[in-house]
């Protein structure tokens, strides 16, 4: 299949586009105003198979900030000094997420609610707090009113929780922030809980949908940086190598090893009862998927971890770059015994790869809220001024 495939792509075939012959769908993680105005949405579902989308507040807070195309939204809410900020961000927001989404019904219908998904996170000041999450996703979900929606919930330990909640509650989730192997087991687990729930309430598993976003190039990021650290003391030889050996391998090893959890947790007697009734599996969702060393191919991330029920979104740059001269292969499967000595030797190097991820976590949750405040302030600014120039 994969020498099919490499074959058509030489003829001329669009790389993004025939990753579905693989199994993966590409999702976008980007969203702004012109997207949708000018038709270039559209255009990408067409020429480049474009399945879904993701947001954050990073995102909209350059779309706001950086561009007038919303200025007759900032006018109109300057108008309204009633709502507080996260009110009038919203407003923003949800007015792209509900178009978005419609441009994407079609590929929502016609993969049988598998695609065509766009996502809206809850608030990231709420990470740590169940109940708040919860009611945060009920209230997006419902203000939204978009049947191809997922509430994006981090994968916390206070989120955990709520998440399965609102799967229970027949919620498409999205869920975030992911970088260890033992969290995403904890996320599968309740996904597949909530899909239990929501069948003893008589719930439509078919037309329920999940997400498993895991993070992957930030944690080459910070291991390769305490790899070069530990570089500049070590002397042995031996040890150097190791070292050296590990230096933009990590990431790729860890997402492998995700995945294998991933075929073994939706499989068996638990996972088959569900999807006797309909239920679709949680997909493993690759995000963070840009390079951030400049040493590195620029689509390292995307052409090492193809392979069938997952997503890949990706920023505007690597879905150029991957259209441009992008490589396709089954790579998701291949060496997995490779990726399991990476993680060996990483230990062996003297590092803790669940010091890594709990670390990213935690400033994760930190960045993403620091981003939050920021847009915050960003769509403050920018209705102050409408309003002064009304």
């Amino acid at each position: 299949m994969a020498s099919t495939q490499v074959l058509e792509t030489a003829k001329g075939t669009n790389p993004l586009k025939a990753l579905l012959g693989y199994g993966q769908s590409m999702w976008l993680d980007y969203i702004r105003r012109d997207l949708i105005t000018t038709g270039k949405l559209k255009t990408m579902i067409a020429d480049d198979g474009l399945r879904g989308m993701t947001s954050n507040p990073s995102i909209f807070e350059k779309a706001i900030g950086e561009s007038s195309l919303y200025d007759d939204m900032l006018k109109s809410l300057a108008s309204q000094p009633d709502l507080d900020a996260t009110s009038r961000y919203e407003k923003i927001a949800i007015r792209d997420i509900q178009d978005a989404a419609d441009a994407l019904k079609p590929v929502y219908e016609s993969s049988k609610f598998r695609d065509g998904f766009v996502s809206l996170e809850v608030s990231p000041l709420l990470a740590l707090e169940t109940q708040k999450t919860i009611d945060e996703g009920r209230r997006l979900w419902k203000t939204v009113n978009r049947e191809n929606v997922m509430i994006k919930v981090p994968g916390t330990a206070e989120g955990l929780p709520a998440i399965r909640q609102l799967i229970g509650e027949g919620i498409n989730i999205n869920v975030t922030l992911l970088f260890a192997q033992e969290v995403y087991e904890k996320v599968a687990d309740a996904y597949i809980g909530g899909l239990e729930d929501l069948a003893k309430r008589s719930g439509n598993l078919k037309k329920m949908a999940g997400v498993a976003s895991f993070f992957i190039s930030r944690i080459d990021t910070l291991v390769d940086s305490m790899i070069e650290d530990k570089l500049k003391t070590v002397t042995d030889t031996q040890q150097q190598a190791l070292l050296r050996s590990l230096l933009g391998k990590v990431a790729i090893a860890n997402g492998k090893l995700t995945y294998q959890r991933y075929q073994r947790i939706f499989s068996g007697p638990r996972w088959d009862a569900l999807a006797a009734k309909g239920a679709q599996t949680q997909r493993v969702l690759w995000a963070s998927t840009s390079t951030k060393n400049p040493a590195y191919r620029d689509v390292m991330y995307v052409e090492e971890l193809i392979g069938p029920d997952t997503v890949d979104t990706m920023p505007p740059a690597t879905v150029d770059a991957f259209r441009d001269h992008g490589r396709l292969r089954n790579s998701l499967t291949e060496d997995v015994a490779s990726a399991q000595k990476v993680m060996d030797d990483l230990a062996k190097a003297g590092i803790s790869i669940k010091e890594v991820t709990t670390k990213l976590t935690s400033d994760g949750v930190k960045l993403f809220a620091d981003a939050f405040h920021k847009l915050l302030a960003v769509v403050e600014k920018s209705i102050q001024q409408k309003g002064k120039n009304a």
